[in-house]
Parts: C-alpha cells; structure tokens; sequence
C-alpha cells in the first residue's frame, strides 16, 4: 500500500494528467456525458507518448486506436443527442441479446487464441494469451461504448478483472490498483445506464401507448 500511496504522490506531471483524464473519462461515460470522449483524448494521446517513451510500443499502438475512437464517439454521442432532443421516442442506449453476445464472445475468443499463439511462439511477451484476450476484447468494448450498448461496462469489468492479475503478476501494483477503481466504476456504469435504459424504454412504451390510443 505504502508503495502504491508514494508511486500516485510521485507521479511525473504529464502521467498524472493521464490518470486523472483517464479516471475521468471512465466517470463521465457512466454518467453518459459527451465530455467524457475530450477527457480520453487527451488521456489517450498523453499515453501513447508514455508507453512509446519506455518502449511499449504494442500498448502506444493501442492508444492510438483509442485516440480514433475518442473523436468517432465524440461526433456519434453528439449526433445521438441531436436526434433524442428532435425525438423523444429515440432510445439511445441499446441491449444487445444473450445469443449476440455469446457469438461475439466465441469469435473474439477466436482472435485472441490465435493472436496469442502467434505472440507464444514468435516474441518473447508474457502471458500471451492473456495479454492477446484483454487488447482484443478491449478494442471491441471500446466500440460498444461508442454506439452505447448497455452490456460493454460487463465486458469491461472482465477485462479490468484479468487486467488486475496480469499487473499484480508483473508487480506492477499502483497499475493493478488504478484497474480496481476501474473495476469499481465499470459497475457503476454498468448500474446508471441500466437505470438510463429501463426508463427510455417505460417512457417509450407509454408514448407508443399513447399514440395508439
């Protein structure tokens, strides 16, 4: 704990920003708030001179990624919240089927497996698989998040969860410990936009009902 404690007091000036825009961002998106995308942008882009810095080049890579998707689901959201304030009846957050999530997962699974195969057996990384599993399924979720379907903050906290393991197993503590606070507010992201969800669809069923009438 002491170490975790002196590692976030001791921070370089730029990395502290990013955990904190990072921290952010996750919080605003719970809240369904469009700033939510500017303060990953700026995380994002702050990280992927960070890892590029210490030769992390495949996590720079991916933040690169998550920059793209920063400014597509700042013009999404943006576009999504003109429709809603021009029609009432738009829902938008969706929920995605169980059989649609379990196709998905098998094909993501898929990609990871033979991501992982390839990392295994042609560099030198560590828990390939893992490794290969959290980057893909997190690169999907991040879509979710984008087009806001409810179930990306479960797929979040699996990726958070295995996250943790990978960090603690690389002694990477103060890591492991910034994705346990993401633990925490994926579920309460996943609590609020349930709540967003079941009152869209109420209020939507009570104007369909009152058209018809």
């Amino acid at each position: 704990m002491n170490e975790t404690i002196s590692y976030f007091t001791t921070l370089p000036f730029l990395e502290l920003i990013a955990v904190v825009t990072a921290l952010l961002y996750v919080v605003l998106a719970a809240k369904v708030n469009i700033w939510c995308w500017p303060a990953a942008l700026v995380s994002t882009l702050l990280y992927t001179a960070i890892f590029y810095e210490v030769y992390l080049w495949m996590d720079s890579l991916l933040q690169v990624y998550y920059m793209v998707m920063a400014v597509y689901g700042w013009y999404s959201w943006r576009n999504s919240n003109k429709l809603s304030y021009q029609n009432t009846q738009v829902i938008e957050i969706t929920k995605w089927s169980v059989n649609k999530h379990i196709k998905i997962i098998a094909i993501l699974s898929c990609i990871s497996v033979g991501l992982g195969w390839l990392m295994s057996n042609y560099t030198i990384a560590d828990f390939p698989y893992f490794d290969s599993a959290t980057t893909v399924f997190a690169i999907f979720t991040t879509y979710l998040v984008v087009i806001k379907v409810l179930e990306n903050w479960l797929y979040w906290i699996v990726i958070d969860l295995v996250s943790i393991y990978l960090y603690i197993e690389k002694d990477l503590t103060p890591t492991a410990v910034l994705f346990g606070l993401y633990v925490v507010l994926a579920i309460y992201g996943y609590v609020q936009w349930r709540k967003m969800y079941e009152v869209a669809v109420t209020n939507s069923a009570i104007t369909d009902s009152a058209v018809a009438n």
